[in-house]
């Protein structure tokens, strides 16, 4: 079941009522003194993530409890409306012990050929997105997804994606990727750290570590995994920011539509192996895959194509 994702922009009291998530807006009332508020509840069984994204949101620790035990996912922002921080489960599985001593475990190789499987996906899906941006540029990228090694040790990401981000936008855009740059930045990023703490509660639920990681190994990343798991479907946030740039809003605020838009991601369709699913859920099909890897009962994972897009 596709769960939910709850985007609160506005002043809110958030607590748990009947073991269900029980929202309150302040109601603008001039003839009012005393504030009123306007209530209703959510099942939070529905619920797969919630964004908080004002300074004047109460969120009560009963709830905050609730959604965690129900591995919701919640994503906190700071003053300037970036995500600034992550809640996840500590228990998302049964086996999670059992599973995070064989997932510490893996050999090096394993690692190096999933990696390869990681980044050929990933630079593939950078290609579909040029077709769709700049058909002209595409067929470099396929190239490039062909010739990807074990371990990727001929680094064809970093050169696949200078290539990228020089097209993406138009090939005289001069775009710069920076984590810290202006538009479209802002709105990679924020998109990004939408897919980055979905793909967490993904491996939560498979009862795999988000730090034991793949390739990532910052020993300051408490989301190695997550990074490494996340880079195929980067292209998906690309795509809906390069059509909010055919728009005209390439130099907006990150504004409560374009929020709403990047927040779409999680509901796209995207073939998965051999069937279409929602992105939501073949985040987690990605990381059902991974342990299946680990265990040696498959030899390649379920990552997702935007080709059929």
């Amino acid at each position: 079941m596709i769960k939910r994702t709850l985007y609160f922009g506005n002043p809110a009291y958030l607590k748990l009522s009947n073991a269900q998530l029980e929202v309150s807006i302040p109601v603008s009332n001039p003839d009012v003194i005393k504030k009123e508020w306007r209530s209703t509840t959510i099942p939070i069984e529905d619920v797969g993530m919630v964004v908080l994204d004002h300074q004047q949101i109460t969120i009560t620790q009963g709830l905050l409890a609730h959604l965690l035990q129900n591995n919701v996912a919640l994503l906190t922002c700071d003053a300037s409306h970036h995500p600034a921080g992550l809640f996840l489960n500590m228990e998302g599985n049964t086996l999670q012990a059992k599973r995070f001593r064989k997932q510490s475990e893996m050999s090096a190789p394993l690692k190096k050929q999933l990696w390869a499987q990681i980044i050929e996906q990933k630079i593939y899906n950078q290609a579909a997105v040029l077709e769709k941006a700049n058909p002209a540029t595409c067929n470099f990228l396929y190239l490039n997804s062909e010739r990807v090694n074990s371990g990727d040790s001929n680094n064809l990401e970093g050169q696949s994606a200078a290539y990228y981000w020089s097209h993406v936008f138009g090939s005289d855009s001069q775009f710069t990727r920076r984590p810290e740059g202006a538009n479209p930045n802002l709105l990679l990023n924020y998109g990004y750290a939408i897919v980055r703490a979905a793909m967490a509660r993904a491996i939560v639920g498979t009862g795999l570590h988000c730090t034991l990681g793949i390739h990532h190994r910052n020993q300051y990343n408490a989301f190695c995994l997550a990074d490494d798991l996340m880079e195929p479907y980067r292209p998906y946030i690309d795509l809906l920011v390069l059509d909010m740039i055919r728009k005209n809003e390439m130099y907006a605020d990150i504004s409560k539509e374009n929020k709403a838009a990047l927040l779409s991601v999680l509901t796209m369709d995207t073939k998965i192996g051999k069937e279409k699913s929602p992105l939501q859920l073949a985040l987690s099909k990605t990381t059902a895959s991974l342990w299946e890897c680990i265990e040696g009962k498959r030899k390649k994972l379920i990552l997702p194509s935007l080709k059929s897009q």
